[in-house]
C-alpha cells in the first residue's frame, strides 16, 4: 500500500507507518496467535471507546489526548450503532482507513477550509504513537491511545463533513436577513458508508455541495493559490488613463498583468507589446465585465482599482464565497430564478440552462435586499402599492409636510388604518406636522398607473421580509453599473419577459394575453398553475455560465462580517 500524507511533518515515522501496518496483528502481541491477539485487543479498544462514551458527554466536554471534540452528541450515536467496535480500524488492526481519512481531511484547504480545524496535528501525533509501539513491539500497548485515535478520526470525519455540507458559520447567526439553508444530510449515513467502504473521499464528496459555481470557485482558488506561489501578478502604478491607440511602458505593464490574470492569451500575436491595440482593449473589456465595471475598454480609475486589488485579497474571496456557496439549498429547482444583489443580476434557469437574464435593483446598504429562498406563486398586474410604513415615514411624510399635494401627484391615497376596510381619509383634513416615525397609524396606498412604484407587475413569492419582484416607472436607473437604489424590492429591467416565463405553459396566459390584460389596466391576481422557486442571493465571487470567475464589490460588507465571524470561531 503507497500511503501519501497530506502534511509531511513525520516522515520517519510515516515510514514506520507504512513498514509495520502489515504486520501489526502478527507482531504486536509477540506470543499470541495472529487471529485471536488481534481480536483480544480490538476487546479492549472497544471496551476503552465504551467507557470514554459513557460518561456524561451531553453537558461536559469531551477531550481525547487534548483534543476538545466537538461532536458530544453524535458521537454516542455513531458507536452505539456498532455496539462501541472502532470506525477506523479494521478487524486486524489495520490502519489504512485511518490513512485515507488524515490524507482527506490534510486537503480541506481545497474547500478553502483549514486542516487544522479538524484535529490533523491529534491524528498525526496519534498514527506516530500507535506506530512507535508496534515499532518496538511491546506487550503493553495501550488500547485507550487506539480508542482516542479512534474517536478523534470519527470526530474529525463529522466536523468536516458537516462543514463541507452546511458550511462553518451559520449565517443566522451573522445576519437576521438570511434566511436560506442547504438542507439537512444524514452525517451518521455518510459516516457509516466511509467507515464500511473506505471510500473517503466518495462520502465527502457526496457531503460538498453538487452545484457546479462550486466545484469551479474551488478551481479558481487552486489557480490562484498557484499565482500566489508564482508571486502574484504586478501591481500597476496608477498613471493617466489608458485607451485603445496609447503606447507607453504602462500599457506594457498592463499587459503582463493582464496575462498573468488569464485575460489576455499569452500564446497571441504579440508585435508591439506597448501599444494599446484591439486585441488588449478586448482583453480591457473582458476583465472590466468580469469585475462589475463599465465595459468600455478604457482603463480609468475604477478599472485600475480593480486591477490591483491583489492575489491575496481575491484568495480571501474565493473562500468566503465557498462558504457561501456551502450554505445554499441542495436542491435549487428544476426551474427556478436566481437573484445576485451583489451581481444586481437575474437568472431564470430551466433544467441547467438559463433561460433568460435581466439586470435588477437591489437594496441600498441601508435598505439591503435580504438573502432568502421562497416560492412565487401568484402575480398582480396593475397593482395597488401599499406603502410600508418605514418608507411612509421616513421617504413620504417629509414631503407630504412640504406640500400635500405630493400625494395626489403621486396618486397616493391616505387610509385611515392597515385594517382590510379602513376608510379613505382627505389628507387636506390631516395636520401632517403633527406626525411623525413614532406616530404614524395611516395607510398609504397608490393606485395603478403611470408613477405606481410597483409598475405594471408585481411577482409575489410570500416570505418574511415581504420583499418582491417588481417592475418599475423610474427605468433610467437600470443603465447604472452599481443599483443598490431600492428599498430592499428586487426591480427587474424586463418584467412582461419574466413574467411570460414563469407562465410559460398556462394556456390562459399567452404573450398576447398578458399584454392586453396589461393594457386595459385593471387589477388582475394570476395564480401560477406551478409554483416557481425564487433565490435571493449575494455573492461577490462565483463562476458563470462559460466558467469565467466574476468578482463584485461588497456593498452590504457582508464579506467583511463572514471574514470576522470565521476568524472568531474554530468551529
Amino acid at each position: 500500500m503507497q500511503t501519501t500524507f497530506a502534511n509531511k511533518r513525520l516522515p520517519g515515522v510515516l515510514a514506520v507507518c507504512l513498514l509495520f501496518t502489515g504486520f501489526l496483528a502478527g507482531t504486536f502481541f509477540g506470543i499470541e496467535p495472529e487471529a485471536r491477539a488481534a481480536d483480544s485487543f480490538i476487546e479492549r479498544i472497544q471496551a476503552a471507546i465504551k467507557a470514554r462514551l459513557d460518561g456524561d458527554t451531553a453537558t461536559k466536554p469531551l477531550v481525547c489526548q487534548g483534543e476538545m471534540l466537538c461532536g458530544i452528541r453524535m458521537l454516542p450515536l455513531a458507536y452505539r450503532n456498532r455496539n462501541h467496535l472502532p470506525l477506523w480500524i479494521d478487524a486486524s488492526l489495520r490502519l489504512e482507513k485511518a490513512e485515507a481519512l488524515a490524507e482527506a481531511i490534510g486537503r480541506a484547504g481545497e474547500e478553502g477550509l483549514a486542516p487544522s480545524d479538524y484535529h490533523l496535528e491529534a491524528i498525526y501525533d496519534l498514527l506516530a504513537a500507535v506506530y512507535e509501539q508496534s515499532s518496538t513491539k511491546t506487550a503493553s500497548a495501550s488500547p485507550e491511545l487506539w480508542a482516542d485515535l479512534d474517536l478523534i478520526l470519527t470526530d474529525a470525519f463529522l466536523l468536516y463533513g458537516s462543514h463541507l455540507a452546511a458550511g462553518r458559520v451559520n449565517p443566522e447567526t451573522l445576519h437576521t436577513d438570511w434566511k436560506i439553508h442547504p438542507g439537512a444530510v444524514d452525517l451518521l449515513t455518510a459516516l457509516d458508508n466511509a467507515a464500511s467502504t473506505g471510500n473517503i473521499d466518495a462520502a465527502f464528496g457526496k457531503l460538498r455541495p453538487a452545484h457546479s459555481e462550486y466545484a469551479a470557485l474551488r478551481n479558481a482558488l487552486a489557480r490562484l493559490r498557484g499565482l500566489t506561489a508564482a508571486n502574484g501578478w504586478p501591481v500597476l502604478d496608477v498613471r493617466k488613463t489608458l485607451r485603445p491607440g496609447d503606447r507607453s511602458s504602462a500599457v506594457g505593464d498592463l499587459r503582463r498583468r493582464l496575462v498573468v490574470s488569464g485575460d489576455v492569451d499569452p500564446t497571441g500575436p504579440d508585435d508591439d507589446p506597448l501599444f494599446f491595440d484591439a486585441t488588449l482593449a478586448s482583453a480591457v473589456k473582458h476583465f472590466q465585465q468580469r469585475n462589475g465595471l463599465k465595459v468600455d475598454g478604457i482603463v480609468g480609475h475604477d478599472t485600475y482599482g480593480m486591477l490591483n486589488v491583489s492575489v491575496k485579497q481575491r484568495i480571501r474571496q474565493v473562500v468566503l464565497n465557498l462558504e457561501r456557496g456551502r450554505w445554499l439549498p441542495r436542491n435549487l429547482g428544476a426551474r427556478y430564478i436566481m437573484v445576485n444583489t451583489a451581481d444586481f443580476n437575474l437568472k431564470a434557469v430551466e433544467n441547467n440552462q438559463i433561460e433568460l437574464q435581466m439586470r435588477v435593483v437591489v437594496g441600498q446598504p441601508a435598505r439591503r435586499s435580504p438573502v432568502f429562498s421562497a416560492n412565487m406563486t401568484y402575480l398582480v398586474i396593475n397593482p395597488y402599492w401599499n406603502v410600508p410604513r418605514t418608507i411612509a415615514v421616513e421617504d413620504i411624510l417629509p414631503e407630504v409636510q412640504k406640500d400635500v399635494a405630493y400625494l395626489a401627484r403621486q396618486g397616493i391615497r391616505v387610509l385611515q388604518n392597515w385594517e382590510v376596510d379602513a376608510p379613505e381619509v382627505d389628507p387636506a383634513t390631516v395636520d401632517w406636522q403633527a406626525y411623525h416615525a413614532d406616530r404614524f397609524p395611516f395607510r398609504l396606498r397608490q393606485d395603478p398607473g403611470p408613477y405606481n412604484a410597483l409598475g405594471r407587475i408585481i411577482f409575489m413569492f410570500p416570505n418574511q421580509f415581504a420583499v418582491y419582484l417588481h417592475d418599475t416607472p423610474n427605468r433610467s436607473l437600470f443603465n447604472r453599473v452599481q443599483r443598490d437604489f431600492s428599498s430592499g424590492c428586487i426591480r427587474v429591467e424586463a418584467p412582461v419577459v419574466l413574467a411570460n416565463f414563469v407562465l410559460a405553459g398556462d394556456e390562459r396566459w399567452r404573450p398576447d394575453a398578458l399584454t392586453e390584460a396589461i393594457e386595459e389596466g385593471e387589477t388582475r391576481t394570476i395564480w401560477l398553475s406551478h409554483p416557481v422557486p425564487v433565490h435571493l442571493l449575494y455573492m461577490t465571487a462565483w463562476a458563470d455560465e462559460t466558467g469565467v470567475i466574476q468578482f463584485r464589490s461588497d456593498i452590504y460588507n457582508r464579506d467583511r462580517d463572514l471574514e470576522r465571524a470565521l476568524t472568531r470561531s474554530r468551529f
